[in-house]
């Protein structure tokens, strides 16, 4: 199972690019794949080619009107069940005591 983190936006787009990644999330949260929202960012959680296909996606979709694009990603692979994306904070909260500002 994999989270991937990752963010899309393109270059030479002016100062608001969030018409751009209004589109890469909307390519996000039709795929079916459980991810979360942040505002630096957003987190996939799924299998290899399933998280890297959703990121291709959305290249894709910003490639048709944009020269340039920068994307930055962040994989933590690891064999197992999936559940993660939620299991992660859950933990640490525990280990806490207390609940963290997650977004959520």
């Amino acid at each position: 199972m994999v989270l991937l983190e990752f963010s899309i936006a393109p270059a030479g787009k002016g100062v608001s690019v969030s018409p751009f990644v209004a589109r890469a999330l909307d390519i996000i949260d039709t795929s079916g794949l459980p991810y979360q929202l942040t505002p630096m960012g957003t987190i996939l959680e799924g299998e290899w080619d399933e998280v890297m296909a959703v990121v291709t996606a959305c290249y894709q979709a910003l490639r048709v009107d944009c020269e340039r694009i920068g994307v930055n990603i962040k994989i933590d692979a690891r064999a197992g069940e999936g559940g993660r994306l939620k299991a992660k904070l859950d933990s640490v909260q525990a280990k806490l005591g207390r609940k963290l500002s997650t977004g959520t």
